[in-house]
């Protein structure tokens, strides 16, 4: 079965010295122009990160929908949207819209988010959680609403008042064919994969952890996805789903290369994220070749049926393009991939 690769922005911007991304606008104009050459490329997928309270990417749909009209066969998805800060009714509806206008090629995936240095930060949206109500359930439960959304359940009954007595359930709209089954939860632990799997979403394993077990990143990670494929299977959904992982990989070709990643750490990290012991992956830097050997090694990439790749944004379109054409070239086919 033939990998799919894509990249996975973050969506910096910052005024300062060597950025090629000053303002907003540059980040979000300069994403679609890379997504527009990685189509060009062969690659896959377009992915942006999104957080809120940051000088990075917040407010994905719209940048999304205008990927999608610049662009006609790449895929475009996040990874993730933090459900906690989403109205999922008013996001269904922006998801389908977004959909549509790129003929069925959206990939979203949601979650719980990441740590954030907003202070209750969701909160301030005006979504507070419930007594004794975790963070974790907030998301989950806004999640379901949202896949029910966008199933066409219905959601809202009639004005009997201005139906003629009549009384019925209204869905959401519009409603976007197969989105449902284009949904990916970001899972940062063996057990939260497992109920992605059951409540039926393709599964993003996260770019670290929150455990550790002792074992390398990518053997913990294969669990996941082994663990996940399992109870998808278990759960009776009658499709098939998939599997993404993230990796950090920066091939050096040139003296610029050297200069910016000569010195990128190459060893699995481990330390405290909100007080839990979590594991980090490995930032591949170094020559292609080796880079490609040591990917085709790497157990989680050999389980799972996507791989996306970080790019440093702030150093702008013409770069990043550069170090995708040496992934499609140097890296992506020793993993499985070729261009479609």
């Amino acid at each position: 079965m033939r990998k799919k690769i894509g990249f996975l922005s973050f969506g910096h911007w910052r005024d300062v010295n060597g950025s090629q991304t000053r303002s907003a606008s540059d980040s979000l104009l300069q994403t679609i122009e890379l997504a527009v050459a990685a189509e060009e490329l062969g690659v896959d997928s377009a992915n942006v990160r999104v957080h809120h309270f940051e000088r990075q990417l917040a407010s994905p749909f719209p940048l999304l929908a205008a990927i999608a009209a610049r662009t006609g066969r790449i895929e475009m998805g996040t990874g993730v949207i933090d459900m906690r800060y989403e109205n999922p009714l008013y996001m269904a509806e922006e998801a389908a819209a977004t959909d549509l206008i790129s003929g069925g090629r959206l990939q979203l995936g949601v979650s719980r988010g990441s740590p954030e240095t907003a202070l209750r930060g969701a909160e301030t949206f005006g979504y507070v959680p419930t007594e004794g109500e975790t963070a974790a359930d907030n998301a989950r439960t806004k999640t379901e609403i949202f896949l029910q959304a966008i199933s066409g359940t219905p959601v809202a009954r009639t004005d009997p008042a201005r139906t003629g007595g009549v009384s019925g359930g209204l869905a959401i709209q519009p409603q976007s064919p197969g989105l449902r089954q284009r949904i990916w939860w970001g899972a940062g632990t063996r057990a939260t994969a497992e109920w992605a799997a059951r409540t039926g979403m393709n599964l993003q394993s996260s770019t670290l952890l929150s455990e550790d077990t002792g074992v390398p990143f990518d053997r913990l990670q294969a669990e996941q996805i082994e663990l996940y494929r399992q109870a998808f299977k278990e759960a009776g959904h009658d499709w098939e789903p998939r599997v993404s992982v993230s990796r950090s990989v920066l091939p050096i070709t040139e003296e610029i290369d050297r200069i910016y990643f000569g010195r990128e750490d190459d060893q699995d990290q481990v330390g405290l994220l909100e007080g839990v012991r979590s594991r980090f992956g490995r930032t591949y830097s170094g020559d292609p070749e080796r880079i490609a050997e040591e990917l085709a090694a790497d157990e989680a990439v050999r389980s799972a049926d996507t791989v996306l790749f970080t790019v440093p944004n702030q150093l702008g379109v013409e770069y990043n393009t550069r170090l995708l054409e040496t992934i499609t070239k140097h890296v992506a086919p020793a993993i499985g991939w070729s261009a479609a």
